[in-house]
């Protein structure tokens, strides 16, 4: 059937026309987001822009596990241990050894990517779900030794106080330092993901066998991609102790890990921008639920189940679902 003819013609002619909206549209949106995300700290109190910092973090560490989990299929479901790595290795820097701050900045994305690296090496050889309780528990020790060691991690008390440098020690120039690295980091994941690499990355999630067949080094991509995600989860660690100059062990723990798949869920796990509206949803409901119950948690779940039940691709993924029929409605009696 030629692309022009029929059910197949009406097909290809949607994703044409869909794509070219979008390639219009999408980056004059992304702008006018990141205008209004620039202004809004201007006339919002103090507590708000704390808020959306958080959610910038957050969101940033959400698509970093996407990358893993939306585009390359694997199951990484102890995210949170290279975030808390991140954070505990620029806080420590800072702190204990007494190094820049800066310098603190660059080691604790480092130190993340190379334990990502190594839990990597190790779980790489399972499969899906045992790959995931593989890692659950390698991360569960990490935590644990990060809980136990009172002389260096300061144990469940976590580290307080952690000196910033003065242009980045007021709350609204640590919320435009998030802004301005989040923006960076979502542009190098984004590139990474259109890459011969995410279409790569891709098409092991779809047939890991048929790629492997055709010659693909399946493991060692895998690989690359964890490495990858862990490196931005440990941005993203160093971005909480620059807006909260703190850290604490919950950060690594399994619950954490847990709350960021949500959010990835949520937002709809095989778009790009799916985990940051997720985290944007999820951080607010947090903080306001939190206010009127201490169960908000039960309230987190029950979203959860509703999601999963009629929004399985996501709240994004839902909406370009209907962008797609929305556009197929109009073309089948287009001349």
């Amino acid at each position: 059937m030629r692309r022009g003819d029929g059910c197949g013609g009406i097909y290809f002619r949607t994703e044409s026309v869909l794509a070219k909206e979008t390639r219009g549209k999408t980056p004059w949106l992304v702008l006018a987001i990141f205008i209004l995300l620039l202004i809004l700290p201007m006339v919002l109190a103090r507590f708000y822009v704390y808020l959306l910092a958080l959610i910038l973090v957050t969101g940033l560490l959400a698509t970093s596990l996407n990358l893993v989990l939306g585009y390359g299929g694997i199951y990484q479901f102890h995210h949170a241990v290279f975030y808390g790595v991140g954070a505990y290795g620029a806080a420590i820097m800072i702190t204990k050894l007494g190094y820049s701050p800066w310098l603190g900045f660059i080691a604790g994305p480092l130190l993340a990517a190379f334990l990502s690296l190594v839990m990597g090496a190790i779980c790489i050889r399972l499969s899906k779900l045992y790959f995931g309780m593989l890692q659950i528990s390698l991360g569960s020790l990490v935590w644990a030794i990060v809980y136990r060691w009172y002389s260096f991690t300061g144990g469940d008390d976590g580290i307080h106080g952690v000196s910033m440098p003065a242009l980045i020690a007021t709350p609204r120039a640590s919320y435009y330092f998030a802004l301005l690295v989040t923006g960076a980091c979502l542009v190098v994941l984004y590139r990474i993901v259109k890459s011969p690499f995410g279409s790569t990355l891709q098409g092991i999630r779809d047939n890991p066998v048929r790629s492997e067949a055709v010659g693909v080094n399946v493991k060692l991509q895998q690989l690359i991609a964890l490495v990858i995600a862990g490196f931005f989860a440990g941005v993203a660690g160093v971005l909480f102790v620059v807006v909260d100059n703190s850290a604490f062990p919950d950060m690594l723990f399994w619950t954490l890990s847990l709350e960021i798949l949500i959010i990835c869920l949520l937002g709809g796990w095989f778009t790009f921008l799916g985990p940051m509206l997720g985290a944007a949803i999820m951080v607010a409901l947090r903080t306001f639920a939190s206010t009127f119950t201490e169960y908000w948690t039960m309230i987190q779940g029950i979203i959860l189940i509703l999601v999963i039940i009629f929004l399985p691709e996501g709240v994004l993924g839902y909406v370009n679902m209907r962008l797609r029929k929305f556009g197929e409605a109009f073309l089948p009696g287009e001349k």
